[in-house]
This record gives C-alpha cells, sequence and structure tokens, in this order.
C-alpha cells in the first residue's frame, strides 16, 4: 500500500475569498514535500492487513490558530495554517492517535481534520474543568480506512467511596483518561489515554500514576476474557526511568514499549537527558496480568526540529508544533493463518 499523503494544490483560497486549507501556497507545498520526503525514510509505511500503526502526541495548547498561511508578530496566535498542514503530514502517517492538551476552542482540530481529509476520524472528550483540568480535552485521530472504532468509549472515574485504588488516590483525576476501542484487521485493541496533572512537584503525581496503573491492570484482567487487547499511551509526566513517578506508573506490571526506550519524548532538552513524560504500554508478564497479544516490531519519536523545513526557534516551534515530539509504535497484524 502507497504511503499516506495529503492534497496539495497551488491555490491558497477558495472563490469567495477565504482560505482553504486543502489548497496551500506554493511555499507551504515546498515545505510539506520537504517533510514527507523525511518522514518517508524515517517511519514504517502503512501496509494493508500487515500493520497497524499507534502513535501518542502531546500537542501543545492545541485550540486557536491564526486564519493565515503565515502568522506575523501582531497576531494573537502563533499557531498558523501552515503549522496545522505540518501537524496533520505528521499525524496522517498514523492510523490512530491520541491526542492531548486539545483546548475549548476547537478551530485548530477543525482545520486538522479538513487538511486530513474525508476519510478521517475523531473522538474527544468535552472540555475539562477547574484549575487543574487547564481546560483541555483528550482525543482519538483515526484513518477509518484502516481503523474503525468498536463500540466502547468512555473516562474512567473514582468511585467516591474510594473502593479502586486501594488508598492510593483519595480524589477524582485532574484530567479523567479517556479510553476508546478500535478494531483493525480483526483485532480488537482499547486505547487508554491521559495527561496526568503535572501539580507542583513530582511527588504529588505519584498517587495519580499509581491508581491509573491499578486501574488498567484490572481491566486488562476483565477484556483478556474477550481477546482484546489493552494500551496505554498519552503524557504522564514521569521525569526520569527509574524514578517514583515511573515505579508507580509500573507497580503493577505495566511495561513501556521496549522500542521506545532511546527515544527523545520533549524538545530542547539537555543533550543526554532525555525525559520520559510520553509513554505508550502495556502488560508483558504473565504473572502480573495478561499480556499484549499483538507484535510490536518498531516504533520511535518523530524528532520536527530536525525534519521540519524552515528557521524557527525551538522556543517558537514549541508553540508552532509543539513541545512534545509525538510517539509511535508499529505491530504486526496477525494473519488469518496465525
Amino acid at each position: 500500500m502507497a504511503r499516506s499523503t495529503l492534497r496539495t494544490a497551488s491555490r491558497a483560497a477558495t472563490a469567495d475569498g477565504t482560505v482553504d486549507i486543502t489548497r496551500p501556497p506554493q511555499t507551504v507545498v515546498h515545505d510539506l514535500q520537504t517533510l514527507r520526503s523525511e518522514l518517508d525514510a524515517a517511519l514504517p509505511a502503512k501496509q494493508l492487513d500487515r500493520n497497524l500503526l499507534v502513535g501518542t502526541w502531546n500537542i501543545r495548547v492545541f485550540g486557536d490558530v491564526t486564519k493565515k498561511w503565515h502568522s506575523g508578530a501582531g497576531d494573537a496566535v502563533m499557531r498558523d495554517l501552515r503549522d496545522v498542514c505540518l501537524i496533520a503530514e505528521i499525524v496522517s502517517r498514523f492510523d490512530v492517535v491520541a491526542v492531548q492538551e486539545v483546548r475549548d476552542n476547537l478551530r485548530g482540530l477543525r482545520y486538522l481534520l479538513k487538511r486530513l481529509g474525508p476519510d478521517w476520524g475523531f473522538m474527544l472528550t468535552d472540555v475539562t474543568k477547574g484549575q487543574a483540568g487547564n481546560g483541555e480535552r483528550l482525543a482519538f485521530l483515526f484513518d477509518t480506512r484502516r481503523v474503525r472504532p468498536s463500540g466502547l468509549a468512555c473516562e474512567l472515574v473514582e468511585p467516591e467511596d474510594g473502593s479502586v485504588g486501594k488508598g492510593a488516590f483519595a480524589r477524582q483525576f485532574a484530567r479523567t483518561p479517556y479510553a476508546v476501542s478500535f478494531v483493525s484487521a480483526g483485532q480488537t485493541f482499547i486505547l487508554v489515554t491521559l495527561h496526568v496533572a503535572y501539580g507542583k512537584d513530582p511527588a504529588g503525581r505519584v498517587p495519580e500514576l499509581k491508581a491509573i496503573a491499578e486501574w488498567l491492570s484490572g481491566w486488562a484482567e476483565q477484556e483478556a476474557d474477550w481477546h482484546h487487547n489493552v494500551i496505554a499511551l498519552g503524557d504522564f509526566n514521569i521525569d526520569r526511568d527509574g524514578d517514583p513517578l515511573y515505579r508507580a506508573f509500573t507497580s503493577t506490571g505495566l511495561t513501556p514499549a521496549p522500542k521506545l526506550e532511546s527515544f527523545d519524548r520533549s524538545i530542547g532538552h539537555a543533550p543526554g537527558h532525555p525525559t520520559y513524560y510520553d509513554q505508550i504500554a502495556w502488560f508483558t508478564d504473565p504473572a502480573k496480568g495478561p499480556v499484549l497479544t499483538l507484535d510490536c516490531t518498531s516504533g520511535g519519536s518523530v524528532d520536527f526540529v530536525k525534519l521540519l523545513p524552515g528557521h524557527e526557534t525551538v522556543h517558537d516551534l514549541s508553540f508552532r508544533i509543539s513541545d512534545h515530539y509525538p510517539l509511535w509504535v508499529e505491530f504486526a497484524v496477525p494473519s488469518a493463518a496465525d
């Protein structure tokens, strides 16, 4: 199957003069072609009934955009339509991607979906209220030619009596984790995404990470009877490998994808000291619970700082694109004979 491509044309506006994001100007077309070539070399191609590409991406403050191809110093929002096209080119390489930090204002998401085209669908939560919620939504974007929802969509909510979590969590999640089940090539899998509240200090994140680990452990046990896989992905705000946050996250047997160990998660970090904020994880130890039945064949992150054309500073790129890299894994799809 050919690699994913997005439509381009030389005209930048519709007949009535409004901006049409499916028809970028030649300068943006050139930028997209450059990025596309780099992505072709860096990411596996989508192969019908052969593989499944799952991603997660915290797109920084993904809300409003400037309705111009190139924003300027006087614009309220730095992210413009060129940036949305570049984001869409990266998203299009996945079959399904969990997106964190979608905001109340959905203009950016709407333009992104227009750019991706009619074959793409989405599911998202309502805005999380309260200071800790930060006005954020959680979303899934998916290529309907490759993946479709299989029925389940829910948010994980702690009971008022605290009976779930074994006393580890005494309040509700700041941004309730969002779970959606999908099916692809006969394989059903449940993706659970969340954005752990950063809080005042790392210790404050431990109870929430411990609670989600316990939730997922119990859920994986339940879904194993139906041969459904459970995969956690999102921004867990884990500082480093082996710290108390990491230990809380892995306390019930969740294992971060080994294919991702050496890849950067966020831009602008000190060389040789990668962050572990973003994770894709599942259960691998039969002694602790049901293991993933899908075979993870590859994985990585998309270092758009190196790939994107232009001369933006890292600071500007963090607001135009994101301060997080997309993280992805590839699964082999079992054949009918397996």
